[in-house]
Protein backbone atom coordinates (compact mmCIF):
# COMPACT_ATOMS: atom_id res chain seq x y z
CA UNK A 1 0.00 0.00 0.00
CA UNK A 2 1.39 3.48 -1.07
CA UNK A 3 2.58 5.78 1.71
CA UNK A 4 2.42 9.20 1.70
CA UNK A 5 3.82 12.04 3.99
CA UNK A 6 3.13 15.71 4.49
CA UNK A 7 4.03 18.20 6.97
CA UNK A 8 0.60 19.51 7.27
CA UNK A 9 -2.33 17.83 5.28
CA UNK A 10 -5.56 20.59 4.79
CA UNK A 11 -8.81 18.75 4.11
CA UNK A 12 -11.23 20.77 1.80
CA UNK A 13 -10.79 23.06 -0.26
CA UNK A 14 -12.75 25.70 0.72
CA UNK A 15 -12.22 29.29 1.81
CA UNK A 16 -11.01 27.97 5.34
CA UNK A 17 -8.96 25.26 3.74
CA UNK A 18 -7.73 27.80 1.17
CA UNK A 19 -6.76 30.15 3.63
CA UNK A 20 -4.61 27.90 5.85
CA UNK A 21 -2.95 26.54 3.22
CA UNK A 22 -2.12 30.11 1.65
CA UNK A 23 -0.78 30.59 5.43
CA UNK A 24 1.56 27.57 5.66
CA UNK A 25 3.03 26.72 2.06
CA UNK A 26 6.00 28.89 2.12
CA UNK A 27 7.27 27.02 4.88
CA UNK A 28 5.84 23.81 5.26
CA UNK A 29 5.12 21.17 2.79
CA UNK A 30 1.31 21.66 2.78
CA UNK A 31 -1.36 19.30 0.91
CA UNK A 32 -4.97 20.15 0.55
CA UNK A 33 -7.16 17.48 -0.30
CA UNK A 34 -10.69 17.88 -1.36
CA UNK A 35 -13.55 15.74 -2.77
CA UNK A 36 -14.05 18.13 -5.38
CA UNK A 37 -12.17 20.36 -7.33
CA UNK A 38 -11.89 23.52 -5.18
CA UNK A 39 -13.01 25.95 -7.16
CA UNK A 40 -16.02 23.54 -7.00
CA UNK A 41 -16.40 23.69 -2.95
CA UNK A 42 -19.59 25.12 -1.24
CA UNK A 43 -17.84 28.15 -0.86
CA UNK A 44 -18.60 29.65 -3.46
CA UNK A 45 -22.64 29.38 -3.43
CA UNK A 46 -22.09 32.46 -0.59
CA UNK A 47 -23.95 34.95 -2.27
CA UNK A 48 -24.44 37.72 -0.22
CA UNK A 49 -20.93 39.49 1.34
CA UNK A 50 -18.72 39.41 3.93
CA UNK A 51 -18.98 41.37 7.01
CA UNK A 52 -16.38 43.80 8.17
CA UNK A 53 -16.81 47.47 10.31
CA UNK A 54 -14.96 49.07 7.70
CA UNK A 55 -17.61 52.45 7.45
CA UNK A 56 -18.13 52.78 4.13
CA UNK A 57 -21.55 53.44 3.53
CA UNK A 58 -22.99 56.84 4.63
CA UNK A 59 -24.94 54.97 7.36
CA UNK A 60 -22.20 53.27 8.94
CA UNK A 61 -19.66 56.16 9.58
CA UNK A 62 -20.14 55.59 13.52
CA UNK A 63 -19.57 51.77 13.06
CA UNK A 64 -16.74 49.81 14.58
CA UNK A 65 -15.49 45.98 15.53
CA UNK A 66 -16.72 46.34 19.14
CA UNK A 67 -20.53 46.87 17.52
CA UNK A 68 -19.72 44.25 15.10
CA UNK A 69 -18.87 42.02 18.28
CA UNK A 70 -22.23 43.15 19.58
CA UNK A 71 -24.41 42.89 17.07
CA UNK A 72 -23.06 38.51 16.43
CA UNK A 73 -23.25 37.60 19.69
CA UNK A 74 -26.75 39.49 20.21
CA UNK A 75 -27.53 37.54 17.24
CA UNK A 76 -26.27 34.33 18.75
CA UNK A 77 -28.82 34.75 21.25
CA UNK A 78 -25.54 34.86 23.44
CA UNK A 79 -24.69 31.36 22.74
CA UNK A 80 -21.35 32.74 21.37
CA UNK A 81 -18.10 32.58 23.09
CA UNK A 82 -17.30 36.43 23.01
CA UNK A 83 -13.53 35.94 23.07
CA UNK A 84 -13.46 34.22 19.90
CA UNK A 85 -16.39 36.69 18.18
CA UNK A 86 -13.91 39.75 19.63
CA UNK A 87 -10.86 38.16 17.55
CA UNK A 88 -13.30 37.80 14.60
CA UNK A 89 -14.66 41.25 14.40
CA UNK A 90 -11.08 42.86 15.00
CA UNK A 91 -9.88 41.29 12.22
CA UNK A 92 -12.56 41.42 9.90
CA UNK A 93 -11.37 44.48 8.18
CA UNK A 94 -8.29 43.38 7.58
CA UNK A 95 -8.82 39.99 6.34
CA UNK A 96 -11.27 42.00 3.90
CA UNK A 97 -8.74 44.12 2.76
CA UNK A 98 -5.74 41.51 2.00
CA UNK A 99 -8.32 39.70 0.23
CA UNK A 100 -8.35 43.23 -2.15
CA UNK A 101 -5.60 43.73 -2.45
CA UNK A 102 -5.13 39.87 -3.60
CA UNK A 103 -7.27 40.23 -6.60
CA UNK A 104 -10.89 40.65 -5.40
CA UNK A 105 -13.57 41.96 -7.52
CA UNK A 106 -15.58 44.00 -5.05
CA UNK A 107 -18.37 45.94 -5.63
CA UNK A 108 -17.47 49.92 -5.22
CA UNK A 109 -18.87 53.23 -3.93
CA UNK A 110 -18.92 55.79 -6.77
CA UNK A 111 -15.58 56.83 -4.24
CA UNK A 112 -14.14 54.10 -5.13
CA UNK A 113 -14.41 52.58 -1.34
CA UNK A 114 -15.76 49.09 -1.01
CA UNK A 115 -19.64 48.79 -1.26
CA UNK A 116 -21.59 47.57 1.84
CA UNK A 117 -25.15 46.58 2.33
CA UNK A 118 -26.89 45.92 5.17
CA UNK A 119 -27.20 42.70 6.51
CA UNK A 120 -30.26 41.03 8.95
CA UNK A 121 -29.09 41.70 12.64
CA UNK A 122 -26.85 43.99 11.84
CA UNK A 123 -26.75 47.64 13.67
CA UNK A 124 -24.86 48.98 10.73
CA UNK A 125 -24.79 48.52 6.43
CA UNK A 126 -21.08 46.56 7.03
CA UNK A 127 -21.95 43.72 4.99
CA UNK A 128 -19.30 44.14 1.90
CA UNK A 129 -20.02 42.19 -1.22
CA UNK A 130 -19.25 41.76 -5.13
CA UNK A 131 -22.99 41.89 -6.49
CA UNK A 132 -24.61 38.65 -5.56
CA UNK A 133 -21.41 36.80 -6.02
CA UNK A 134 -19.54 37.24 -3.47
CA UNK A 135 -18.17 33.43 -2.20
CA UNK A 136 -17.65 32.77 -6.27
CA UNK A 137 -15.11 35.83 -6.34
CA UNK A 138 -13.56 35.15 -3.04
CA UNK A 139 -12.83 31.37 -3.55
CA UNK A 140 -11.65 31.99 -7.39
CA UNK A 141 -8.81 34.76 -5.73
CA UNK A 142 -8.07 32.46 -3.01
CA UNK A 143 -7.51 29.41 -4.95
CA UNK A 144 -5.30 31.70 -7.27
CA UNK A 145 -3.50 32.77 -4.73
CA UNK A 146 -2.71 28.90 -3.24
CA UNK A 147 -1.95 28.04 -7.30
CA UNK A 148 0.83 31.08 -7.67
CA UNK A 149 2.37 29.72 -4.47
CA UNK A 150 2.62 26.53 -5.25
CA UNK A 151 0.34 24.42 -3.05
CA UNK A 152 0.02 20.93 -3.83
CA UNK A 153 -4.00 19.64 -4.43
CA UNK A 154 -5.28 16.63 -4.52
CA UNK A 155 -8.71 17.19 -5.85
CA UNK A 156 -11.47 14.50 -6.03
CA UNK A 157 -10.20 12.74 -2.74
CA UNK A 158 -12.25 11.69 0.07
CA UNK A 159 -10.60 11.24 3.10
CA UNK A 160 -12.28 8.69 5.08
CA UNK A 161 -10.64 8.54 8.33
CA UNK A 162 -8.41 10.43 11.13
CA UNK A 163 -5.35 8.10 12.08
CA UNK A 164 -5.10 9.00 16.18
CA UNK A 165 -3.74 6.93 18.60
CA UNK A 166 -3.31 8.32 22.28
CA UNK A 167 -4.49 11.20 21.54
CA UNK A 168 -2.43 12.41 18.87
CA UNK A 169 -3.31 12.46 15.27
CA UNK A 170 -1.14 10.78 13.00
CA UNK A 171 -2.44 11.76 9.39
CA UNK A 172 -5.59 10.44 7.30
CA UNK A 173 -7.07 8.04 4.97
CA UNK A 174 -7.90 8.83 1.32
CA UNK A 175 -9.46 7.27 -1.29
CA UNK A 176 -8.33 8.67 -4.63
CA UNK A 177 -11.60 8.65 -6.66
CA UNK A 178 -9.91 8.70 -9.58
CA UNK A 179 -7.32 6.00 -9.76
CA UNK A 180 -9.49 4.03 -6.80
CA UNK A 181 -6.86 3.46 -4.37
CA UNK A 182 -6.74 3.62 -0.53
CA UNK A 183 -4.05 5.76 0.41
CA UNK A 184 -2.49 6.18 4.17
CA UNK A 185 -1.07 10.03 4.31
CA UNK A 186 1.14 10.85 7.26
CA UNK A 187 1.34 14.25 8.44
CA UNK A 188 2.55 16.21 11.53
CA UNK A 189 -0.60 18.37 11.57
CA UNK A 190 -4.20 17.82 9.91
CA UNK A 191 -6.79 20.33 9.67
CA UNK A 192 -10.22 19.79 8.67
CA UNK A 193 -11.89 22.60 6.84
CA UNK A 194 -14.95 20.20 5.46
CA UNK A 195 -17.56 22.57 5.47
CA UNK A 196 -21.36 21.89 6.73
CA UNK A 197 -23.62 18.80 7.26
CA UNK A 198 -26.48 19.97 5.12
CA UNK A 199 -27.57 16.95 3.49
CA UNK A 200 -28.56 15.31 6.67
CA UNK A 201 -31.94 16.95 6.40
CA UNK A 202 -34.36 16.66 3.22
CA UNK A 203 -35.28 20.83 2.18
CA UNK A 204 -31.52 22.39 2.42
CA UNK A 205 -29.86 25.26 0.47
CA UNK A 206 -26.48 23.18 0.56
CA UNK A 207 -24.57 21.35 -2.16
CA UNK A 208 -24.49 17.09 -2.71
CA UNK A 209 -21.23 16.96 -1.36
CA UNK A 210 -22.65 18.52 2.05
CA UNK A 211 -22.58 15.26 3.94
CA UNK A 212 -21.17 16.34 7.28
CA UNK A 213 -18.67 13.51 6.63
CA UNK A 214 -15.52 15.22 8.04
CA UNK A 215 -17.49 16.21 11.46
CA UNK A 216 -17.86 12.43 11.50
CA UNK A 217 -14.88 11.44 10.58
CA UNK A 218 -13.81 14.00 14.25
CA UNK A 219 -16.44 12.67 16.49
CA UNK A 220 -15.59 8.39 15.19
CA UNK A 221 -11.70 9.34 16.05
CA UNK A 222 -12.98 11.00 19.86
CA UNK A 223 -12.57 14.18 18.97
CA UNK A 224 -15.68 16.05 20.47
CA UNK A 225 -18.43 17.86 18.93
CA UNK A 226 -20.03 21.24 20.30
CA UNK A 227 -23.70 22.89 19.81
CA UNK A 228 -24.89 20.36 17.47
CA UNK A 229 -28.63 20.80 17.92
CA UNK A 230 -28.31 24.99 16.60
CA UNK A 231 -28.78 24.18 12.93
CA UNK A 232 -29.87 27.20 10.99
CA UNK A 233 -32.88 27.83 8.38
CA UNK A 234 -32.40 29.98 5.81
CA UNK A 235 -35.37 31.89 5.38
CA UNK A 236 -35.67 32.30 1.86
CA UNK A 237 -34.69 29.23 -0.23
CA UNK A 238 -36.29 28.66 -4.05
CA UNK A 239 -39.48 26.54 -4.07
CA UNK A 240 -38.83 23.58 -5.08
CA UNK A 241 -34.98 22.98 -5.79
CA UNK A 242 -34.04 25.28 -2.47
CA UNK A 243 -31.28 26.97 -4.53
CA UNK A 244 -30.41 30.21 -2.03
CA UNK A 245 -31.98 33.23 -2.59
CA UNK A 246 -29.58 35.97 -0.55
CA UNK A 247 -30.17 37.77 2.31
CA UNK A 248 -29.23 40.59 -0.04
CA UNK A 249 -32.37 40.33 -1.23
CA UNK A 250 -33.97 41.75 1.74
CA UNK A 251 -30.77 43.54 2.07
CA UNK A 252 -31.63 45.74 -0.79
CA UNK A 253 -35.19 46.14 0.14
CA UNK A 254 -36.80 43.29 -0.85
CA UNK A 255 -40.23 42.66 1.05
CA UNK A 256 -41.62 39.36 2.55
CA UNK A 257 -45.41 39.21 1.59
CA UNK A 258 -48.08 36.95 2.46
CA UNK A 259 -51.60 35.67 0.52
CA UNK A 260 -53.46 38.51 2.34
CA UNK A 261 -51.13 41.19 0.98
CA UNK A 262 -49.24 41.95 3.93
CA UNK A 263 -45.74 42.73 4.67
CA UNK A 264 -46.15 39.94 8.06
CA UNK A 265 -42.52 40.85 9.40
CA UNK A 266 -44.48 43.55 11.10
CA UNK A 267 -45.78 41.15 13.79
CA UNK A 268 -42.64 39.53 14.23
CA UNK A 269 -39.93 42.20 13.86
CA UNK A 270 -41.59 45.69 14.26
CA UNK A 271 -37.95 47.46 13.85
CA UNK A 272 -35.98 45.05 11.53
CA UNK A 273 -38.48 43.90 9.53
CA UNK A 274 -37.38 41.92 6.40
CA UNK A 275 -33.44 42.08 8.09
CA UNK A 276 -34.33 40.92 11.56
CA UNK A 277 -31.69 37.51 12.41
CA UNK A 278 -32.34 34.48 10.44
CA UNK A 279 -33.89 32.28 13.01
CA UNK A 280 -36.80 34.96 13.62
CA UNK A 281 -37.38 35.94 10.17
CA UNK A 282 -37.46 31.66 9.05
CA UNK A 283 -39.97 30.51 12.32
CA UNK A 284 -41.83 34.26 10.74
CA UNK A 285 -42.28 32.35 7.23
CA UNK A 286 -42.97 28.74 8.96
CA UNK A 287 -45.68 30.36 11.53
CA UNK A 288 -47.20 32.20 8.40
CA UNK A 289 -47.78 28.65 6.25
CA UNK A 290 -48.35 27.07 9.10
CA UNK A 291 -51.37 28.85 10.06
CA UNK A 292 -52.60 29.15 6.16
CA UNK A 293 -51.43 32.46 4.74
CA UNK A 294 -49.61 30.43 2.56
CA UNK A 295 -49.61 30.48 -1.64
CA UNK A 296 -49.93 26.62 -3.31
CA UNK A 297 -47.77 26.05 -6.03
CA UNK A 298 -47.33 22.79 -7.38
CA UNK A 299 -43.92 22.16 -5.74
CA UNK A 300 -45.08 23.14 -1.58
CA UNK A 301 -46.39 25.86 0.14
CA UNK A 302 -44.84 28.94 0.45
CA UNK A 303 -44.61 33.10 1.14
CA UNK A 304 -43.33 35.80 -1.90
CA UNK A 305 -40.20 37.53 -2.18
CA UNK A 306 -41.16 40.88 -3.56
CA UNK A 307 -38.17 42.52 -5.46
CA UNK A 308 -40.63 44.07 -8.28
CA UNK A 309 -40.51 47.57 -6.65
CA UNK A 310 -36.63 47.37 -6.89
CA UNK A 311 -36.48 48.30 -10.65
CA UNK A 312 -34.90 46.39 -13.70
CA UNK A 313 -31.89 48.29 -13.12
CA UNK A 314 -31.37 47.70 -9.36
CA UNK A 315 -31.43 44.15 -9.86
CA UNK A 316 -29.81 43.65 -12.25
CA UNK A 317 -26.90 45.36 -10.76
CA UNK A 318 -26.99 43.96 -7.27
CA UNK A 319 -28.57 40.52 -8.15
CA UNK A 320 -28.06 39.61 -11.74
CA UNK A 321 -27.09 35.79 -10.37
CA UNK A 322 -30.33 35.52 -8.55
CA UNK A 323 -32.44 37.01 -11.40
CA UNK A 324 -31.03 33.93 -13.54
CA UNK A 325 -31.30 31.25 -11.18
CA UNK A 326 -34.90 32.33 -11.10
CA UNK A 327 -35.09 32.21 -14.81
CA UNK A 328 -33.36 29.26 -15.29
CA UNK A 329 -35.01 26.95 -12.48
CA UNK A 330 -38.41 28.19 -12.03
CA UNK A 331 -39.17 29.98 -15.14
CA UNK A 332 -39.88 33.62 -13.41
CA UNK A 333 -38.29 36.90 -13.67
CA UNK A 334 -38.37 38.67 -10.24
CA UNK A 335 -38.12 42.19 -11.98
CA UNK A 336 -41.68 41.46 -13.11
CA UNK A 337 -43.16 38.70 -10.77
CA UNK A 338 -42.10 38.00 -6.81
CA UNK A 339 -39.87 35.05 -5.83
CA UNK A 340 -41.86 31.60 -4.51
CA UNK A 341 -39.86 30.78 -1.13
CA UNK A 342 -39.96 28.60 1.94
CA UNK A 343 -37.13 28.18 4.93
CA UNK A 344 -34.44 25.48 4.22
CA UNK A 345 -31.57 24.10 6.43
CA UNK A 346 -28.98 26.48 5.58
CA UNK A 347 -25.94 26.10 8.05
CA UNK A 348 -24.47 24.09 10.96
CA UNK A 349 -23.91 26.37 13.92
CA UNK A 350 -22.36 23.01 15.77
CA UNK A 351 -19.17 21.40 14.68
CA UNK A 352 -16.44 19.84 16.11
CA UNK A 353 -15.24 21.47 18.89
CA UNK A 354 -12.27 23.99 18.95
CA UNK A 355 -10.64 26.85 21.05
CA UNK A 356 -10.28 30.33 19.36
CA UNK A 357 -6.97 29.26 18.18
CA UNK A 358 -8.98 26.52 15.64
CA UNK A 359 -7.07 23.59 18.22
CA UNK A 360 -8.83 20.43 19.46
CA UNK A 361 -8.39 18.22 22.00
CA UNK A 362 -6.29 15.92 20.11
CA UNK A 363 -2.68 16.64 19.49
CA UNK A 364 -1.98 17.72 15.93
CA UNK A 365 -5.61 17.90 14.96
CA UNK A 366 -7.30 21.36 14.08
CA UNK A 367 -10.66 22.63 12.61
CA UNK A 368 -11.96 25.77 10.84
CA UNK A 369 -14.80 26.89 9.04
CA UNK A 370 -18.09 25.68 9.30
CA UNK A 371 -16.78 21.99 10.26
CA UNK A 372 -15.80 23.35 13.21
CA UNK A 373 -17.36 25.10 16.07
CA UNK A 374 -15.31 27.79 17.76
CA UNK A 375 -18.20 29.20 18.87
CA UNK A 376 -18.71 32.48 16.92
CA UNK A 377 -22.33 32.10 15.63
CA UNK A 378 -23.63 30.25 18.93
CA UNK A 379 -27.07 30.04 18.56
CA UNK A 380 -27.93 31.67 15.58
CA UNK A 381 -25.28 32.84 12.94
CA UNK A 382 -25.70 36.34 11.18
CA UNK A 383 -25.40 36.60 7.31
CA UNK A 384 -22.40 37.59 6.29
CA UNK A 385 -20.21 35.91 9.21
CA UNK A 386 -19.64 32.82 7.55
CA UNK A 387 -17.51 33.90 4.61
CA UNK A 388 -15.39 35.83 7.37
CA UNK A 389 -15.19 32.97 10.23
CA UNK A 390 -13.71 30.57 7.13
CA UNK A 391 -10.56 33.19 6.16
CA UNK A 392 -10.10 34.80 9.62
CA UNK A 393 -9.99 31.49 11.24
CA UNK A 394 -8.38 29.41 8.22
CA UNK A 395 -5.49 32.49 8.66
CA UNK A 396 -5.65 31.57 12.11
CA UNK A 397 -5.15 28.22 11.52
CA UNK A 398 -2.37 28.66 9.39
CA UNK A 399 -0.51 30.85 12.56
CA UNK A 400 -1.20 27.78 15.16
CA UNK A 401 -0.02 25.12 13.45
CA UNK A 402 3.04 26.76 12.32
CA UNK A 403 3.60 27.42 16.18
CA UNK A 404 2.98 23.51 16.84
CA UNK A 405 5.32 22.47 14.35
CA UNK A 406 7.72 25.50 15.48
CA UNK A 407 7.49 23.84 18.87
CA UNK A 408 8.17 20.45 17.78
CA UNK A 409 5.49 18.19 16.45
CA UNK A 410 5.03 14.59 17.30
CA UNK A 411 6.54 12.66 14.13
CA UNK A 412 3.83 10.82 12.83
CA UNK A 413 3.78 7.14 13.11
CA UNK A 414 2.77 5.58 9.77
CA UNK A 415 1.84 1.99 11.45
CA UNK A 416 -0.96 3.95 12.89
CA UNK A 417 -2.28 5.72 9.46
CA UNK A 418 -1.33 2.46 7.75
CA UNK A 419 -3.58 0.28 10.26
CA UNK A 420 -6.51 2.86 10.15
CA UNK A 421 -6.18 2.23 5.77
CA UNK A 422 -6.52 -1.77 6.74
CA UNK A 423 -9.88 -0.68 8.18
CA UNK A 424 -11.47 0.63 5.39
CA UNK A 425 -10.37 -2.05 2.94
CA UNK A 426 -12.18 -4.38 5.53
CA UNK A 427 -15.46 -2.02 5.36
CA UNK A 428 -15.03 -1.81 1.40
CA UNK A 429 -14.89 -5.70 1.39
CA UNK A 430 -18.02 -5.43 3.79
CA UNK A 431 -19.87 -3.34 1.53
CA UNK A 432 -18.79 -5.35 -1.71
CA UNK A 433 -19.91 -8.42 -0.44
CA UNK A 434 -23.71 -7.77 -1.16
CA UNK A 435 -26.00 -6.49 1.69
CA UNK A 436 -29.66 -6.00 0.50
CA UNK A 437 -29.99 -2.09 1.93
CA UNK A 438 -29.36 0.36 -0.67
CA UNK A 439 -27.41 3.67 0.64
CA UNK A 440 -29.91 6.19 -0.90
CA UNK A 441 -33.08 4.94 0.46
CA UNK A 442 -31.82 4.63 4.18
CA UNK A 443 -30.38 8.47 3.32
CA UNK A 444 -33.48 9.46 2.08
CA UNK A 445 -35.55 8.10 5.12
CA UNK A 446 -32.93 9.95 7.42
CA UNK A 447 -33.12 13.39 5.25
CA UNK A 448 -36.77 13.22 5.71
CA UNK A 449 -37.05 12.51 9.45
CA UNK A 450 -34.31 15.12 10.18
CA UNK A 451 -36.57 17.73 8.13
CA UNK A 452 -40.12 16.80 9.53
CA UNK A 453 -39.13 16.33 13.42
CA UNK A 454 -35.77 17.80 14.07
CA UNK A 455 -36.80 21.48 11.95
CA UNK A 456 -37.36 25.14 12.44
CA UNK A 457 -40.01 23.94 15.26
CA UNK A 458 -39.26 21.32 17.73
CA UNK A 459 -40.95 19.41 20.77
CA UNK A 460 -40.10 16.11 22.86
CA UNK A 461 -42.46 13.66 21.28
CA UNK A 462 -40.95 14.88 17.79
CA UNK A 463 -37.18 14.90 18.65
CA UNK A 464 -38.16 11.62 20.73
CA UNK A 465 -39.28 10.15 17.36
CA UNK A 466 -36.13 11.33 15.47
CA UNK A 467 -33.92 9.25 17.77
CA UNK A 468 -36.03 6.37 17.32
CA UNK A 469 -35.67 6.12 13.46
CA UNK A 470 -32.13 6.99 13.58
CA UNK A 471 -31.32 4.22 15.87
CA UNK A 472 -33.74 1.91 13.12
CA UNK A 473 -31.90 3.07 10.26
CA UNK A 474 -28.65 2.67 11.88
CA UNK A 475 -29.21 -0.81 12.47
CA UNK A 476 -30.46 -1.14 8.55
CA UNK A 477 -26.87 0.46 7.94
CA UNK A 478 -25.01 -3.05 8.98
CA UNK A 479 -27.04 -4.70 6.47
CA UNK A 480 -25.81 -2.02 3.50
CA UNK A 481 -24.67 -3.12 0.14
CA UNK A 482 -22.69 -1.20 -3.04
CA UNK A 483 -23.86 -3.10 -6.23
CA UNK A 484 -20.20 -2.72 -8.21
CA UNK A 485 -17.03 -3.95 -7.44
CA UNK A 486 -15.38 -1.53 -9.05
CA UNK A 487 -13.53 1.22 -7.05
CA UNK A 488 -12.50 3.74 -9.75
CA UNK A 489 -14.99 6.33 -9.94
CA UNK A 490 -17.56 4.44 -7.69
CA UNK A 491 -19.66 7.46 -5.80
CA UNK A 492 -21.84 5.02 -4.52
CA UNK A 493 -19.09 3.29 -2.66
CA UNK A 494 -18.34 7.06 -1.17
CA UNK A 495 -21.60 7.94 -0.57
CA UNK A 496 -21.96 4.04 1.58
CA UNK A 497 -19.08 5.49 3.66
CA UNK A 498 -20.20 9.04 4.38
CA UNK A 499 -23.92 7.93 5.25
CA UNK A 500 -22.32 6.07 8.41
CA UNK A 501 -20.95 9.77 9.56
CA UNK A 502 -24.12 11.25 8.63
CA UNK A 503 -26.01 8.97 10.70
CA UNK A 504 -23.44 10.02 13.68
CA UNK A 505 -23.98 13.67 12.88
CA UNK A 506 -27.68 13.43 12.89
CA UNK A 507 -27.79 11.46 15.92
CA UNK A 508 -26.21 13.92 17.61
CA UNK A 509 -28.30 16.67 16.61
CA UNK A 510 -31.53 14.62 17.86
CA UNK A 511 -30.24 14.33 20.93
CA UNK A 512 -28.85 17.92 21.52
CA UNK A 513 -32.35 19.01 20.27
CA UNK A 514 -34.06 16.35 22.49
CA UNK A 515 -31.56 17.46 26.04
CA UNK A 516 -32.00 21.08 25.52
CA UNK A 517 -35.04 21.95 27.07
CA UNK A 518 -35.66 25.81 26.11
CA UNK A 519 -35.77 28.04 23.01
CA UNK A 520 -32.39 29.92 21.94
CA UNK A 521 -31.91 30.86 18.60
CA UNK A 522 -32.74 28.54 15.73
CA UNK A 523 -33.44 26.14 18.31
CA UNK A 524 -37.06 26.77 19.18
CA UNK A 525 -39.03 24.13 21.70
CA UNK A 526 -42.84 24.40 21.09
CA UNK A 527 -42.92 23.09 24.68
CA UNK A 528 -39.85 25.24 26.44
CA UNK A 529 -40.77 28.02 24.13
CA UNK A 530 -38.48 30.81 26.83
CA UNK A 531 -34.98 31.43 26.96
CA UNK A 532 -33.59 29.75 29.90
CA UNK A 533 -30.27 31.71 30.84
CA UNK A 534 -30.47 29.99 34.75
CA UNK A 535 -29.72 26.16 33.36
CA UNK A 536 -28.72 26.28 29.35
CA UNK A 537 -26.51 29.09 29.03
CA UNK A 538 -24.21 26.45 28.31
CA UNK A 539 -22.50 24.55 25.50
CA UNK A 540 -23.45 21.01 24.25
CA UNK A 541 -20.71 18.61 24.14
CA UNK A 542 -21.50 15.66 22.20
CA UNK A 543 -18.36 11.86 22.31
CA UNK A 544 -18.59 9.20 20.98
CA UNK A 545 -19.54 6.86 24.15
CA UNK A 546 -20.10 3.29 23.09
CA UNK A 547 -18.74 3.09 19.14
CA UNK A 548 -22.15 3.56 18.69
CA UNK A 549 -24.27 6.58 20.90
CA UNK A 550 -23.25 10.30 21.84
CA UNK A 551 -22.60 11.15 25.52
CA UNK A 552 -23.20 14.41 26.30
CA UNK A 553 -22.12 16.88 28.67
CA UNK A 554 -22.32 20.47 28.74
CA UNK A 555 -19.77 23.65 29.20
CA UNK A 556 -20.23 27.33 29.90
CA UNK A 557 -20.03 29.99 27.57
CA UNK A 558 -17.59 32.66 27.65
CA UNK A 559 -18.81 35.53 28.36
CA UNK A 560 -16.61 38.73 28.33
CA UNK A 561 -18.23 42.25 27.81
CA UNK A 562 -21.96 41.57 27.25
CA UNK A 563 -24.02 39.98 29.58
CA UNK A 564 -27.00 38.62 28.39
CA UNK A 565 -29.95 40.22 27.91
CA UNK A 566 -33.43 40.48 25.76
CA UNK A 567 -33.11 39.97 22.30
CA UNK A 568 -35.35 42.05 20.22
CA UNK A 569 -35.04 43.59 16.83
Amino acid sequence: MMTVSHDVVIVGGGLAGLRAAVGLCRKYDVALLSKVHPIRSHSIAAQGGINAALANNPDSRDDTWEKHTFDTVKGSDYLADQDAVEIMCREAPGIVYEMEHWGCPFSRFPDGSIAQRPFGGAGYPRTCYSTDLTGHVLLNTLYERAVMMGVTVYPEWYVTALATDDGVCHGVVAFDLMNGQIVPIAAKATIFATGGYGRVYFYSTNALINTGSGIGIAYKAGVPLKDMEFVQFHPTGLIGTNILMTEACRGEGGYLVNNKGERFMEKYAPKAMELAPRDIVSRSIQTEINEDRYFEHPLGKYIKLDLTHLGEKKILAKLPGIRKICLDFIGIDPILEPIPIMPCQHYSMGGIDTNARTATEVQGFFAAGECACVSVHGGNRLGGNSLLETIVFGKIAAGAIDEYLSSGAAVPKEKIVIRRAGDLEARIAALVSGGTEKTFVLHGELAKTMSANVGIFRQRTETEKALEEIGRIKERYRNVGISSPSRHMNYELMNAIELEYMLDVAHTIALGAFLREESRGAHFRTDFPKRDDEKWLKHTIARMADGTNPDISFRDVSITRYKPMERVY
